[in-house]
């Protein structure tokens, strides 16, 4: 059990959990980004699913275990925001570089690719979009994502390189077309109402399994929705819910679930990481920073931009926003506007020198929390968001004495 992930303690209590027949029906998966929270949460509804004799055995081969494995088992649901596509573009490198030489690990290369991809498509189940406006808009994406994925999934021959890196190519462009114009920045009500019923339908074979990342990200009234179902979960279904921090959890849905720690990984086993999952034996940075590589806009210059906006409301100057948004490529990946807002986070940082400098940096920092709270929960447009930041980093800096101008000096 667990072998695929990689340094992180839970994975021992949760076997040690499963083994004694204690596990509860609500988990919660706290820790920080790429710590193997969804990794972990997807072969956990594995091993409850194991139809096999060694109950849940790394190298099953029974048909749950195989289903599982492809992440095409009907027993398990995903659902929340995520950005996934720099993992398909890592994933997809690793592929058709692998391909491409014959490498003797291309085949767990394609492996990890279509499960990259079907970690984003599993979030439109027709279970969760039953009465979702956009179905007629998402099911097309889908059908023509699985047709080209058909023609590369075992036990298909794969094609020559040119027509590989094509087909790829296509499907790459739609998952990306599918996460930026339809995967919600915050877990709908609908959703969560349309996965407890479903909870609740008897499962044929095993338990299942509702994973729930970024649980945070979810107005009030999907909280309370999933509270309901938390209070009494049925009897054949485990409710895993992944969140970077735990105290972003409201207090009533912490009260009833059992909470495993992912640490934060050492250097050392994020190159570990690299190297087993992505073959990649030149990195030697960490984990974050290699998927960083893969956006379509390079941090370094994502950085300079918010150090450009920062310094244009020091300067008592409007800052171009619509120019930002096609610098940064109009922060198409979530993860860069995080970045951005990082970056003026970094920018703003000497004015704790002086007292005066202190409090309004305390008030920048609030108001980069707001800023990406609107971004990321409430779906507002990065453009309006950055307006809406500008002004009141003008209100700031004026309050203060136009102090602004000491992270200059």
């Amino acid at each position: 059990m667990f072998e695929n992930i990689i340094r992180q303690e839970a994975s021992s209590l949760l076997e040690n959990d499963i083994r004694s027949s204690s596990l509860p029906g609500a988990l919660l998966f706290y820790g920080p980004s790429s710590s193997g929270k969804l990794s972990c949460a997807l072969e956990c509804a594995r091993v409850l699913s194991c139809t096999g004799e060694e109950k849940g055995a790394w190298q099953c081969t029974c048909p749950s275990c195989l289903r599982h494995k492809a992440l095409v088992h009907q027993n398990t649901i995903l659902a929340g925001p995520r950005d996934c596509t720099l993992e398909i573009a890592s994933c997809l490198s690793v592929f058709l570089s692998a391909h491409k030489k014959s490498a003797p690990y291309e085949r767990s290369a394609r492996y990890l690719f279509l499960r990259s991809v079907r970690k984003l498509t599993m979030r439109f189940n027709p279970v969760v979009l039953q009465d979702d406006d956009k179905l007629s808009k998402i099911a097309p994406i889908i059908a023509s994502i699985d047709e080209y994925m058909e023609t590369i999934d075992f036990p298909h021959e794969l094609p020559d390189a040119e027509t590989l890196e094509k087909t790829c190519g296509e499907i790459q462009k739609l998952c990306r077309k599918l996460e930026s114009d339809f995967l919600p920045d915050a877990i709908p009500i609908k959703h969560i109402r349309a996965v407890s019923a479903w909870a609740h339908i008897k499962s044929s074979e095993g338990k299942k399994t509702i994973v729930l990342e970024n649980a945070e990200r979810m107005n009030e009234s999907a909280r309370n929705a999933l509270l309901k179902i938390l209070e009494e979960p049925p009897e054949d279904a485990v409710f895993i819910l992944t969140t970077e921090k735990r105290s972003s959890v409201m207090p009533t849905i912490l009260s009833r679930v059992r909470p495993y720690r992912f640490r934060e990984r050492t250097k050392a086993e994020q190159l570990e990481v690299v190297r087993r999952i992505f073959h990649d034996d030149a990195w030697n940075g960490t984990l974050g920073e290699y998927f960083e590589t893969f956006l379509p806009v390079a941090p370094e210059k994502i950085r300079d931009c918010a150090a450009s906006f920062f310094k244009s409301v020091a300067s008592n100057a409007i800052p171009d926003c619509a120019k930002i948004l096609k610098d940064c490529a109009s922060f198409e990946v979530r993860l860069m506007f995080r970045i951005f807002l990082d970056g003026i986070a970094r920018t703003q940082r000497p004015l704790v020198k002086s007292a005066s400098g202190a409090e309004s940096s305390a008030e920048c920092m609030a108001s980069l929390r707001e800023c990406w709270l609107a971004v990321s929960v409430y779906n507002e447009s990065p453009l309006a968001a950055l307006e809406n930041l500008t002004r009141t980093f003008f209100k700031i800096n004026k309050t203060h004495d136009f102090v602004f101008k000491a992270a200059y000096e």
